[in-house]
């Protein structure tokens, strides 16, 4: 079974959501999953290259309302 985490990034502004979901990751064994919410627009861009620089897996990335939320697989 896949070890999930949630994490809630909202209302923090770059870089603290990316710094703080990095902390979250290094808790999970690989292929655990970190979910994370945040609001900063920059997050959108962000998540998206903070995987490509880790070799994390970004699995998912969609809006809910206001609130941006991303899925990440551990590599």
């Amino acid at each position: 079974m896949t070890e999930k985490a949630e994490y809630d990034a909202t209302g923090l502004l770059c870089p603290l959501p990316v710094l703080r979901a990095n902390r979250k990751l290094r808790e999970l064994p690989v292929g655990g999953e970190l979910t994370v919410r945040a609001t900063d627009p920059a997050a959108e861009s962000d998540f998206p290259a903070y995987c490509r620089q880790t070799g994390h897996e970004l699995v998912s990335a969609a809006r809910d309302g206001e609130v941006l939320v991303f899925v990440i697989r551990k590599r």
